[in-house]
């Protein structure tokens, strides 16, 4: 059986186990870990416990997963954008809506389950049979590049670049407020929030991470910019964003003000991505169009706010 071993911080102490798990293990449901917890598969310094044990600075948290829980991922025929396939990898341009891999209890209608059609199920297994492929991802209302692993050697050599800040990330925004600086850069460490564990947020002890913006254009109470990632940590430019007081629009999580029309989510698009090939070492770099319903709010801004 998988063994999922997790220690306790000092900030995070008076929590409820069921919580604390279910925030910091995001494909379990807390419904299940609940469950799981009943059936004795859960340890606090190698002691069970019930639902309700408030966590302590230092608890060391055991977990024990069947092998059994995983469910066989099907794959379906979904229409996906291929932009670019190789032996080792493709890349694809994922829409805003589509969540990238299955989580318990949505097993279906993912980019994953898309995948495993069109790729015949020729993708990496690192990363297990939840996430075949995935090396990095995009939150589900988020659209644009993704690189796809189709075998482990790409996997690890994509990974690798990932860590090293080689592979380049940029991604076009639209937030709120006026940004007077044409560029500049968000050097801030972002952590699991104290706060509300589902969300993110720039905090001492967190992972570095850094961003660099530059304008692309300026409305009045909007500015559209380009974000190229440095690092990449969990809604990292959604969480630095709203750190400066520019969260993005349609931000559903992070952004607080109201938005004058409607949003299916926030306006953010990965909109080219480099790497070296894993076989060759070749410099690849591709670049997408921005989709429909970006440019769609772009349109409304210009006309209503210029």
């Amino acid at each position: 059986m998988p063994l999922i071993s997790l220690i306790v911080s000092a900030e995070e102490e008076g929590e409820r186990i069921d919580k604390y798990l279910n925030a910091s293990l995001e494909d379990l449901s807390r419904s299940y870990i609940q469950k799981q917890i009943a059936d004795n598969r859960l340890f606090v310094n190698d002691n069970p416990v019930r639902s309700n044990y408030r966590i302590k600075a230092d608890d060391n948290i055991s977990f024990e997963i069947p092998e059994n829980i995983v469910p066989d991922i099907k794959p379906e025929n979904i229409p996906i954008d291929i932009v670019y396939e190789d032996e080792d990898v493709c890349i694809v341009n994922k829409p805003q809506g589509m969540v990238v891999h299955p989580a318990n209890g949505h097993f279906n209608g993912t980019l994953v389950n898309a995948l495993m059609y069109h790729l015949d199920g020729r993708l990496s297994g690192i990363n297990g049979v939840l996430r075949p492929g995935i090396v990095h991802r995009i939150d589900k209302d988020t659209s644009g590049l993704l690189i796809i692993c189709k075998n482990d050697n790409s996997h690890i050599k994509i990974s690798e670049q990932l860590k090293d800040h080689s592979c380049m990330r940029t991604y076009h925004a639209i937030v709120h407020g006026n940004i007077e600086n044409d560029e500049f850069t968000v050097d801030e460490p972002i952590g699991r929030s104290d706060k509300d564990r589902k969300k993110m947020a720039v905090k001492q002890g967190g992972k570095q991470a850094v961003t660099h913006i530059k304008v692309i254009e300026r409305f009045k109470g909007y500015t559209y910019v380009e974000c190229k990632l440095e690092t990449g940590r969990t809604h990292q430019i959604r969480v630095h964003m709203a750190y400066i007081n520019h969260p993005l629009v349609g931000d559903k999580v992070y952004n607080t003000i109201k938005e004058p029309f409607e949003t299916a989510g926030q306006q953010l698009h990965a909109k080219t991505i480099g790497f070296k090939s894993p076989t060759t070492g070749e410099f690849k770099l591709f670049d997408s169009d921005l989709p429909e319903y970006f440019q769609k709010t772009l349109e409304i801004i210009r006309r209503k706010f210029t």
